[in-house]
């Protein structure tokens, strides 16, 4: 039961987080706020941000877009691993941030059905809402919100993925979920890892090239 939730409002609210957020939705006016979904979400207020703010990160971007969507994703995931409490804090500039809810409302109608699919498989298992358990997941988030947040071209939808897993599997405490997400993250990290390690070993290569390049290009066009 969240804290601050009468017994009446805690057990009306949906069980599934993307009844949840369509309640959220549904609930509110024009605009909506970060601090309304914060509220709404409660205790399960890390796994749901994370999926919320994984969500335009599933897609392809343009480039310099996931420096302002990964950026919340280290915000939360930094939370999940320090915080001393056990839902997420918002400023208050952040909690009165408010968006147009016809967008959100679009885009849960694009995301939703796919959460009814991976919620048909969900339920409590293994994970009972250890804060140390959510603290070591949530060093991992941070490793991967990084990722998401770096420049990489397509580098933002693996480890969206494995967040959104993680967070899908803390909002409903299966603890499979969160593993799966978790082996999502390993395997993606690795490829990031060696992509990132290739580049780095072959940048002594490419200066050297430049001279070559330079003349071939003077040829050309001599």
């Amino acid at each position: 039961m969240g804290i601050g939730l009468s017994h009446r409002e805690a057990a009306e609210r949906p069980e599934k987080l993307s009844e949840l957020l369509r309640q959220v939705s549904d609930n509110a006016g024009e605009k909506i706020t970060l601090g309304q979904i914060a509220d709404a979400m409660d205790d399960r207020s890390f796994g749901a941000f994370l999926v919320v703010f994984c969500l335009p990160n599933l897609v392809p971007l343009p480039p310099g877009a996931t420096f302002i969507l990964g950026l919340p994703l280290v915000f939360i995931a930094s939370q999940m691993a320090f915080s001393r409490l056990d839902t997420i804090w918002l400023p208050r500039r952040l909690r009165d941030y408010a968006f147009d809810n016809g967008a959100f409302s679009t885009a849960l109608d694009k995301f939703v059905p796919w959460m009814n699919k991976a919620e048909r498989y969900i339920k409590p298992r293994i994970f009972t809402g250890n804060r140390l358990v959510e603290r070591i997941l949530g060093l991992f988030a941070l490793i991967l919100a990084i990722i998401v947040f770096l420049p990489i071209p397509l580098g933002n939808m693996g480890p969206s993925l494995a967040l959104a897993l993680m967070g899908l599997g803390l909002t409903e405490r299966d603890g499979l979920m969160m593993g799966l997400g978790v082996l999502v993250g390993v395997i993606f990290t690795a490829i990031v890892g060696y992509v990132g390690y290739e580049i780095f070993t072959n940048i002594p290569y490419f200066i050297q090239q430049i001279p070559h390049y330079w003349q071939g290009f003077l040829d050309f066009f001599g």
